[in-house]
């Protein structure tokens, strides 16, 4: 079974101008990760604007970041659909191109937990890679409570970690721990905003993100030695750039394509169609966070 702790970060998806994927900039920015000591790469996330793909476009983003990293860290694969067909599908393509775990959230608005349960099953039966129960109630419109965490744990031998997104993710991560009796690795979201608090409450990591990275893994790295103090710390003093990468009404996305194309990570900043496009004004404002921070705009 996988082992995967640390800074999971969930990775862009690269566009040139014309919007088309930048394979160029994708394997680039791959590099961008690992140099920040990242633990692993999440693929195919609401970040990687994976329902704006097509299919051979998911094919590509899969092949040229597995190709990339070479086996230094887990590839986490998103394979999210409105149907266990069609996850399945993009399950065992994940595994056929080498990732090392899928990610899997409910179907948008099914508020039938037998059936989502059925999904995950379903999903789950079809590979034999981990499995990450993505837990996205803002996107997906689905709740799913800690007992319902604990069935799946229970009864699928590769539901083994979960990310999760439901605010307060303190409490939850407490709650799953206990109602789980600690089968599960649990992962923070929420792009950051509590990730000191979610290491605290004992989860294993976060997977997000935020478009300074090298950040959150010098956080997990001090809490996981010892120095809790010097964690906090650090994880306060950059709380404002995340806490402006999640401004309601912006796509965060967008914010942080711009952050990484200010960095030399990316080419080009530009976002797939429906999506809020960032204003001048907050661009400016981003930079001067950066700057007052004390923050590199370069890699």
């Amino acid at each position: 079974m996988l082992t995967l702790r640390g800074i999971s970060v969930i990775s862009l998806t690269p566009f040139t101008d014309a919007g088309d994927v930048d394979v160029n900039s994708l394997a680039r920015l791959v590099d961008f990760y690992l140099d920040a000591g990242v633990h692993g790469i999440t693929l195919l996330g609401i970040m990687g604007e994976a329902n704006k793909l097509l299919d051979r476009e998911r094919s590509q983003v899969i092949e040229t970041v597995v190709g990339q990293v070479k086996g230094r860290v887990p590839v986490v694969v998103g394979c999210s659909a409105q149907g266990t067909h069609q996850s399945a599908h993009y399950a065992k393509e994940a595994a056929q191109l080498g990732a090392d775990a899928i990610m899997l959230a409910p179907p948008v608005n099914q508020k039938n937990l037998e059936l989502v349960y059925e999904h995950y099953k379903g999903v789950a039966k079809s590979v034999d890679l981990p499995l990450v129960i993505q837990d996205e109630p803002t996107t997906t419109g689905v709740t799913m409570p800690p007992a319902f965490f604990a069935r799946l744990a229970a009864n699928m031998d590769t539901a083994r970690l979960a990310k999760l997104e439901e605010a307060p993710t303190t409490v939850k991560i407490s709650r799953i721990l206990e109602a789980t009796d600690g089968k599960l690795d649990l992962f923070g979201g929420l792009g950051g905003m509590y990730f000191y608090e979610e290491l605290a409450r004992g989860a294993k990591g976060i997977m997000t993100g935020f478009a300074y990275p090298e950040v959150l893994v010098k956080v997990y790295e001090l809490f996981t030695s010892g120095d809790q103090a010097a964690a906090r710390k650090v994880f306060f003093q950059y709380l404002p750039l995340i806490r402006f990468e999640a401004q309601l009404g912006v796509s965060g996305v967008a914010i942080r394509k711009q952050t990484y194309k200010m960095r030399g990570a990316i080419d080009s900043s530009a976002v797939r169609l429906p999506a809020p496009q960032v204003d001048e004004r907050t661009v400016s404002e981003l930079f001067d966070l950066v700057e007052f921070l004390g923050l590199s705009q370069e890699a």
